[in-house]
């Protein structure tokens, strides 16, 4: 594969969006069928997607089962569902139904869907004619600024929490914690509940309390979050009693004001469109893992799952595998703190055995901050996975800006990252380079910007 932008460090990168180009190109050529691909989440709302395949029987049926099944993979993550639906070709439904099968190679997806939306995984086929219709709907969210508010941002590595005060922050501050380390929700409840008293004792009282938190958010509620996975797979029972509803139940404590609990990249999302004052926004914040979020064209939340951390960036299957999922080429192993640990061997880096992911990121960006050419190919090759992936990510968001956010993207190797995925669209993909405007805010945003923007979720009154 000819990429006009390469990976430095990782020469077998095969960018989705490039096979997604050469994919429909060659179908276009040969001449194809065309497939749709629906899933259903909770209130009945549908997502759907059309793509042109190889026509059944013409010797391209592992190849369209292949192509297909990373677009199911896409769309269930960045839309969420559990009723899959392959409207056209019975063949490609059949190998897809078998990937999610009891057993098939997608049944940790399979799982976890069934447990976010509390109904069992199906896979359907129809045909092309009788494709189910979409059905998407988008709430507006935050831009609430008044009042004395708590913005409490939960990451992998350390807690951020900020006192907001008729819209202006008086006191922001961050505490490393170790949340996926502890099987007990006391420790997490604690730590949460510290950030909170803290903010509070900085204003005059407490109106509202808005969340950014990783994992997925449904009524207010964690359905699921690698910050309490050890929780969940030790502790089922905890889980259910405690994390659930761990953040409602905390606002009780401070008198049942209102409180706004969102998903950390739908956060990211709403800083951008606040700070920019503008729509199409996509956020991706690479911290602990990749977090993604999106405000439409009317500046509303979609109700998308946006999990781009099990999106898939690399086509390639020879590509490290994500050892929660199972899966290859997938998001979190190349926008997250895990990429500058992946391609630090290829650069060569050795870094400490026994420090913790997030030392020894800091590690990698002390040598960055100390001119290291080697950590520069890290964030040089983040960079081009980046771009293509902002590529990819067009063909399922309308985009016109892409807020980049999230510890990775700190100091010099967030200039180098931001800058190689601008060249990645100008020579890859020049349409697009002038429709979509890449966003690198400023540190202090970047580090607490999400907090803040959090405080504004709720509406007081």
């Amino acid at each position: 594969m000819l990429l006009k932008v390469k990976a430095p460090l990782d020469p077998g990168f095969m960018p989705m969006a490039v096979v997604y180009r050469d994919f429909e190109a060659a179908v276009k050529a040969e001449g194809g069928q065309p497939l749709t691909i629906a899933l259903e989440r909770n209130n009945g709302l549908t997502s759907t997607f059309t793509v042109e395949i190889f026509k059944d029987g013409t010797g391209h049926d592992e190849e369209n089962h292949e192509f297909v099944e990373r677009i199911v993979k896409t769309l269930l993550w960045a839309r969420g569902g559990y009723k899959l639906t392959i409207a056209g070709s019975k063949v490609v439904a059949d190998m897809i139904k078998a990937d999610y099968a009891v057993g098939g190679y997608r049944e940790f997806d399979r799982d976890f869907m069934s447990g976010v939306y509390e109904a069992d995984f199906e896979v359907l086929h129809v045909p092309f004619e009788e494709a189910p219709a979409a059905n998407e709907t988008a709430t507006p969210v935050g831009r609430h600024l008044d009042g004395c508010r708590i913005g409490f941002d939960a990451g992998g590595s350390d807690r951020k929490v900020s006192s907001v005060v008729e819209g202006e922050a008086t006191y922001s501050e961050e505490v490393i914690w170790f949340p996926k380390l502890q099987s007990d929700p006391r420790y997490h409840y604690d730590g949460i509940m510290e950030a909170m008293r803290t903010a509070a004792s900085k204003m005059p009282r407490v109106d509202a309390i808005g969340v950014s938190t990783a994992g997925v958010v449904i009524g207010n509620r964690i359905m699921t979050s690698s910050l309490f996975l050890k929780v969940k797979n030790e502790n089922p029972e905890a889980f259910e009693k405690v994390v659930k509803n761990i953040y409602t139940d905390i606002a009780k404590e401070f008198g049942g004001v209102p409180i706004e609990v969102a998903n950390d990249g739908d956060v990211t999302a709403l800083a951008g469109a606040m700070d920019l004052g503008d729509t199409n926004v996509l956020g991706v914040a690479m911290g602990t893992s990749e977090a993604g979020g999106y405000v439409d064209g009317n500046g509303n939340i979609t109700g998308w799952l946006n999990e781009l951390a099990f999106v898939p960036a690399d086509y390639n299957k020879a590509a490290m595998v994500d050892e929660w999922s199972g899966d290859y080429g997938c998001g979190v192993k190349y926008f997250s703190q895990d990429a500058v640990i992946k391609l630090a061997p290829a650069a060569g880096i050795t870094l400490d055995e026994n420090a913790s992911p997030a030392e020894k990121l800091k590690a990698v960006q002390k040598l960055m901050a100390a001119g290291d050419e080697r950590a520069a190919k890290i964030y040089e090759t983040i960079g081009a996975y980046f771009g293509y992936a902002v590529a990819y990510y067009a063909l399922f968001y309308d985009i016109k800006h892409v807020l980049l956010m999230g510890r990775v993207s700190s100091g010099e190797g967030g200039s180098i990252l931001h800058k190689t995925a601008e060249r990645v669209l100008a020579e890859e993909f020049p349409a697009l380079s002038e429709k979509i405007t890449i966003h690198l805010p400023d540190e202090s945003s970047r580090r607490v910007g999400q907090s803040i923007a959090a405080a504004s979720l709720p509406v007081i009154g």
